[in-house]
């Protein structure tokens, strides 16, 4: 036979003086390793290759094989390894129709990954968000911390100083049940106007800081100014909500507790203090049900433009489905603030050690302008701190539910690549 240029027959040899020995022995061993005698001993491994004699070498996996797994065995194929009897790679490394190898980054053009997030993602980007953005988040939250906190400490001293009767250290105590009802009136009309101030500033900075965190997911700058400016038009229906929701849960305190106090007004205080109490019970697990279910009204309605009602349905179906998910983050938002809160306060209480000693000031002096200023302080510096971070976490929990159930991942994506 006459070899063309390159090419070598296989299993013969290049000489008409072969030794028919040596091919005899050759034979022999082949036919004791269970291999064909005309083959090489070193043979390709049979899972790295194609079984094309012509086609190229078979890609490693994240390649070759993910197409491979997603289209099934070929034709002709044991499996989808292409190799009879060997397991394909599809059980390995592909589940729930999703491939594991080789799947691309999702993008990140500002402060958290456009994906579902995990929820320290979601902390991790309420953190970032406020510390890029440091200079419209810290100045909202000042003015904000500031201005109520400011209001509030002189209307508590003022409005101490205007119902003596209900100062335990000294001042006097009502003797008649209208004396007793007037008292009690006063201060809860002092309540009430520390609670107004703090729904104000809470519904100021929430709006506001909702925008700026939207602005930070898509990689925008923003300042405080255009961060007003786009959430002016939405305060309004924004101070209906933070009404209506905490006025909802007051409500389902009340129907819970009510049956047992007419009971206890009645005669039966003891069938009435346990009426009460589970009650009470029952009205704390429905209440936190509400909370969670329209816990995301309020980034629905800065960032979609919606009214009070629609803000609530829109929070109610985004939660559903995944409200354990959703109360574990929001635990998590309060938890930080309750921390931050209490560092706050362990350092202002150092401080009040410092400068009056160990003993401190006596708790008659606790009402005085000294200990009011400390206090504020104390809470000028927790709202400027956890402000932030609880609407930044809302917020970040609000789109990331978007992402799971409508793909919002996709409409930032483009919404990002349009901006720059």
């Amino acid at each position: 036979m006459t070899d063309s240029p390159g090419r070598t027959s296989p299993g013969s040899s290049p000489s008409e003086e072969t030794d028919k020995a040596a091919e005899a022995a050759e034979a022999a061993e082949a036919a004791q390793e269970g291999r064909p005698a005309q083959w090489a001993r070193e043979q390709p491994p049979p899972g790295d290759w194609s079984t094309s004699a012509q086609g190229p070498p078979r890609q490693r996996r994240g390649t070759g094989e993910r197409a491979r797994a997603q289209t099934g065995p070929g034709p002709g194929h044991g499996d989808a390894s292409g190799v009879p009897g060997r397991p394909g790679p599809q059980a390995g490394w592909q589940q729930a129709g999703r491939p594991q190898w080789g799947r691309p980054q999702a993008p990140q053009p500002g402060v958290i990954p456009l994906r579902p997030l995990q929820a320290g993602e979601i902390v991790e980007g309420a953190v970032r968000a406020m510390r890029i953005h440091w200079r419209a988040v810290l100045g909202i939250s000042l003015t904000v911390a500031v201005g109520t906190q400011a209001v509030a400490t002189v209307v508590d001293r003022l409005w101490d100083a205007g119902t003596p009767e209900l100062d335990p250290f000294g001042g006097a105590t009502p003797e008649t049940p209208q004396e007793l009802v007037g008292a009690i009136g006063n201060g809860l009309g002092g309540i009430g106007v520390a609670w107004l101030l703090s729904l104000v500033g809470s519904i100021t900075a929430a709006a506001l800081l909702t925008v700026i965190v939207s602005r930070a997911v898509l990689g925008r700058p923003v300042t405080a100014r255009e961060a007003w400016r786009s959430a002016r038009p939405q305060l309004g229906r924004m101070a209906g909500l933070m009404v209506l929701v905490p006025m909802l849960l007051i409500g389902v305190f009340a129907v819970g507790i009510v049956w047992g106090l007419l009971a206890a007004a009645a005669g039966a205080e003891q069938a009435g203090m346990s009426l009460t109490a589970l009650g009470g019970l029952v009205a704390m697990v429905v209440a936190t049900w509400l909370w969670i279910r329209y816990s995301l009204a309020a980034p629905a309605l800065m960032l979609e433009k919606q009214g009070v009602a629609a803000a609530m349905q829109r929070s109610a179906k985004l939660v559903r489905g995944s409200w354990w998910r959703v109360f574990g983050i929001q635990l998590i938002s309060i938890l930080i603030t309750a921390l931050v809160s209490l560092m706050a306060q362990t350092v202002v209480l150092v401080f009040d050690v410092f400068v009056h000693g160990a003993g401190g000031q006596s708790v008659a002096d606790a009402t005085d302008w000294a200990s009011l200023i400390e206090i504020g302080i104390a809470a000028v510096v927790s709202s400027a701190l956890t402000l932030p971070v609880s609407a930044g976490m809302t917020a970040l929990l609000y789109m990331d539910q978007r992402i799971r159930r409508e793909s919002l991942d996709v409409e930032l994506a483009r919404s990002a690549s349009e901006g720059k």
